[in-house]
């Protein structure tokens, strides 16, 4: 009789987690690059989403240009549908990134990103391109007929 305890205990574990697996998988973790120049020059998108559950996904952008400088800044919530980013060129190793109501100008001279708000309304230069859902996964789609670097 008791070996019918010791057998259930580890079948209801077995059991029990895989039904939690699809769970912690469907969370949300994952990052896509706009490559500047090269791969150590580059601003990166991340999201992060810490449970299932969570109806928010934790943002960040990373400014990079290394060996100079590397800052992961966090920016405004998410929801679990990603939202496009378009990316438009500032100069001056500027861009302002638009995602939604929201704005940000980012910089890889000293790495720093910031809430921002576009004079007029409008962006500062040429779109050079848009973080978004490509085949299911995030990715850095470059505008057409931007410059390639």
């Amino acid at each position: 009789m008791w070996m019918r305890k010791a057998v259930a205990g580890p079948r209801l574990g077995i059991l029990f987690a895989s039904l939690l697996a699809p769970l912690l998988v469907a969370c949300e973790n994952g990052a896509t690059a706009f490559m500047v120049e090269g791969k150590d020059h580059a601003l990166i998108l991340v999201r992060e989403q810490a449970y299932v559950w969570d109806s928010e996904v934790t943002q960040f952008i990373v400014a990079s240009r290394i060996p100079h400088c590397q800052r992961r800044v966090k920016i405004h919530s998410g929801t679990t549908t990603f939202a496009d980013m378009e990316v438009y060129d500032a100069g001056d190793r500027l861009w302002a990134l638009h995602q939604g109501r929201r704005w940000y100008l980012a910089g890889t001279e000293k790495c720093l990103v910031q809430d921002w708000e576009p004079p007029g309304g409008r962006p500062p230069g040429p779109l050079v391109g848009t973080f978004r859902l490509k085949d299911g996964s995030p990715a850095f789609v470059a505008a057409e007929g931007a410059a390639q670097r």
